[in-house]
């Protein structure tokens, strides 16, 4: 009997066998990736959402008339409860890479500063309000230069 034939057959149906074996786990990794970048660009997505909607919430609160300090200070600590930051800032802990986290954290910390100098009654547009915003601005603009780095997509030039 002639084994010639039969090794032949073997061998190429290993070889198969391996070739679609690595062809399927690279189509995995290539689908995990893209499903984690996914999963990042919607993290980063609530995260910005919730720091600008939280600002914008401490803010109008801060706009507003209050019977007394204390009153303020509740106020202005509920609205930057009721966003949802925290479970944002969360999410974006689990997920997001070390220069992300720690710039998302700045940010948060930016903003938190911001929210405690309303807290104790600083004026919305006073001079030490505006030194809030421009550290605000200029944390929540590197986090994004950040997150888009880490997302693939290139700077934006005007911030």
């Amino acid at each position: 009997m002639d084994w010639m034939p039969l090794l032949s057959t073997l061998t190429g149906a290993a070889i198969g066998i391996a070739a679609t074996l690595i062809a399927d786990r690279n189509r995995w990794r290539r689908e995990e990736a893209r499903h984690a970048l996914e999963v990042r660009r919607a993290v980063y997505t609530e995260y910005a959402s919730a720091l600008k909607d939280a600002g914008e919430e401490i803010r109008a609160v801060a706009l507003g008339d209050h019977m007394s300090e204390s009153a303020r200070d509740a106020a202005v600590r509920e609205a930057f409860r009721g966003t949802g930051l925290h479970t944002a800032s969360e999410q974006l802990w689990l997920v997001g890479p070390p220069l992300v986290v720690a710039a998302g954290n700045e940010a948060f910390h930016s903003l938190r500063r911001m929210r405690d100098a309303y807290a104790r009654g600083v004026a919305v547009g006073s001079a030490e309000d505006r030194a809030f915003i421009q550290q605000r601005r200029t944390a929540m603009a590197e986090m994004r230069r950040r997150m888009r780095e880490d997302l693939g997509i290139g700077p934006l030039g005007i911030e």
